[in-house]
């Protein structure tokens, strides 16, 4: 199993690279891939704010990838709740950091918009600064 990179990421999903992208798409199309949750983060960043792709747009990306039969994710569950938050509204940072609190009684913030949605979608006590 190889681990991979944002950038190999990024290059599979944007195909914006003629030979980058060439190499992403065989490398994920002959190996089993293994893919962080950081590289996850970074990717879904990058799909924002360099390609622009909305939130929701950067969250199915990211559930296709995931889906693929080589691909496997440090934390499929992590991801998949993750991804699930974000067409609720919250950013997938935000989404993450949440779904890996609820092994916590209580997580605390100053982001208000966050701690509102938050409160909706998970069990994690949630208090504002």
């Amino acid at each position: 199993m190889l681990a991979i990179d944002t950038n190999v990421v990024v290059r599979f999903l944007a195909s914006d690279h003629p030979e980058q992208s060439r190499k992403a798409r065989a490398l994920v199309d002959s190996e089993d891939i293994f893919v962080c949750t950081t590289v996850l983060l970074e990717t879904e960043w990058v799909l924002r704010s360099v390609y622009g792709l909305t939130p929701v747009e950067a969250a199915k990306a990211l559930s296709a990838f995931a889906g693929l039969e080589s691909v496997t994710l440090e934390d499929a569950p992590l991801a998949a709740k993750a991804i699930d938050w974000v067409s609720q509204g919250m950013d997938f940072a935000g989404a993450l950091h949440l779904a890996k609190a609820e092994a916590c009684g209580m997580m605390v913030t100053f982001d208000r918009r966050f701690a509102k949605i938050a409160r909706k979608l998970s069990s994690v006590g949630i208090r504002s600064l």
